[in-house]
């Protein structure tokens, strides 16, 4: 794996793809997150630094990559979470057993929904591609945020994504990302974010 680095920002490379990463301590406030929280975050930027790919329906990094739910599915069971399912309808359901989602049909990341997002928060979206089977609610993607970098305050999440882009760099596989919510007029839409459930 070569690893490439732009201004304390690491791009790890595994063949043709091409992950991000930064460290736990490049994100605003993050000493004074509660203990699970910063664990959470320390456990998912390393996974990020593994050069994993995108690769459906994998939630095991033996593999060499995994998909969006698997990656989230494996760092919280690695919390210890054990209850937690596999697929991103399925953890929308857990989380919000707990705590309600807020956020849903956010469109841009200034809408007053997204106020109160915490590092350590599960985010969802619907229609970022088509399901063989019908899902209620119908999520089809989920990522972890991970907070506002120290230095220029960008949002940013982690997760396994294919094409999405961070400090404008394409990535693929688990890496980290800008947090984006999709324009009104986009088929993919925000369902919402809320809490881990248990931590």
């Amino acid at each position: 794996m070569l690893k490439l680095a732009l201004a304390g920002v690491v791009f790890p490379r595994c063949g043709n793809a091409s992950q991000a990463s930064i460290s736990p301590n490049s994100i605003a406030g993050f000493t004074k997150l509660r203990k699970p929280v910063r664990d959470l975050i320390t456990d998912a930027l390393a996974m990020t630094r593994q050069g994993l790919t995108y690769k459906f329906g994998s939630a095991d990094p033996a593999n060499g990559g995994m998909d969006c739910s698997g990656a989230i599915y494996y760092l919280l069971r690695k919390q210890g979470l054990d209850t937690v399912p596999r697929v991103s309808y399925q953890i929308y359901n857990w989380a919000v057993k707990t705590k309600a989602a807020k956020g849903k049909g956010a469109n841009s990341l200034s809408d007053p929904s997204l106020k109160d997002i915490e590092p350590g928060d599960l985010l969802f979206w619907s229609g970022t591609y088509r399901p063989k089977t019908p899902r209620n609610p119908p999520i089809t993607h989920v990522m972890l945020y991970l907070g506002r970098e120290a230095v220029g305050g960008r949002q940013v999440v982690m997760g396994a994504s294919e094409g999405r882009r961070y400090a404008g760099r394409k990535q693929a596989g688990v890496s980290v990302f800008d947090f984006k919510v999709p324009k009104a007029s986009s088929k993919a839409k925000f369902w919402g974010y809320c809490p881990v459930p248990g931590l």
